[in-house]
């Protein structure tokens, strides 16, 4: 999904300040997401129902050759519809900042990574720690490790490049690499720095990616599976 949004912004030449504009609803609350994630998430909905899109379980989405006809697609205003495929994400979303607390949010992060494969993960709890919220092994193939340090931040707003900055420089000569997890987003210049040449990296996780993490891992999230009969006439004829 960020290589669509990075492909749709280069298209269209999105000015940076748009593409990093948090969505607001109709009702004037503030969403985890930008604007343009909003939009993209509703548009690959859309295009998923009417066939023309699909995804894998692990979140690749492909064309499928249907070519759309210009009725067909029809603008969002006038559906009166939201984005379906958000709608557990958001909410999600909305329990990390509504209900847990910072150091229950901390804990959360810390049993993710121990379901993805981290060891030794310890949340340090400590203030004035420059914003290292905890610490671990990530093991690469059962052969590789890597000493990891992450940032917990639950937030309705964006994440900036001077946050992604201040990060790095508490991590000096304490890990490999950098792990910032928010329910909020990052906006592109945060996205820049995190990769930027001769710095330590920091892998981001927003919001969408944390929810869908989650459920990857049933950490909260239940999914509940529709059992669909179908009868094989032609084998009770062959008896």
């Amino acid at each position: 999904m960020d290589e669509i949004a990075e492909r749709v912004i280069a298209s269209l030449q999105i000015p940076d300040e748009l593409a990093s504009r948090p969505y607001v609803s109709r009702r004037g609350r503030r969403d985890p997401r930008t604007q343009l994630e909003y939009d993209l998430a509703w548009a690959r909905t859309y295009l998923k129902q009417l066939g023309a899109l699909q995804n894998s379980e692990r979140g690749v989405w492909a064309l499928t050759g249907k070519e759309l006809q210009a009725d067909q697609v029809v603008p969002r205003d006038a559906t009166g519809e939201t984005s379906p495929a958000m709608a557990w994400q958001e909410r999600i979303n909305m329990l990390l900042l509504d209900v847990l607390s910072p150091a229950a949010f901390e804990r959360l992060i810390q049993r993710m990574l121990r379901e993805t494969g981290f060891i030794q993960v310890e949340v340090t709890g400590r203030t004035g720690d420059g914003g290292i919220d905890g610490t671990g092994i990530a093991k690469i193939n059962g052969i590789l490790s890597f000493r990891v340090v992450f940032q917990c931040k639950r937030r309705r707003g964006g994440i900036g490049a001077s946050e992604i900055r201040d990060f790095r420089g508490a991590m000096q000569g304490r890990a490999d690499k950098g792990l910032f997890v928010t329910t909020g987003y990052f906006t592109r210049d945060a996205v820049k720095e995190s990769t930027r040449d001769g710095a330590i990296a920091i892998d981001l996780v927003d919001g969408e990616r944390l929810a869908e993490k989650l459920k990857e891992l049933r950490l909260g999230v239940k999914i509940e599976l529709t059992e669909n009969v179908t009868i094989d006439e032609d084998w009770f004829k062959s008896i």
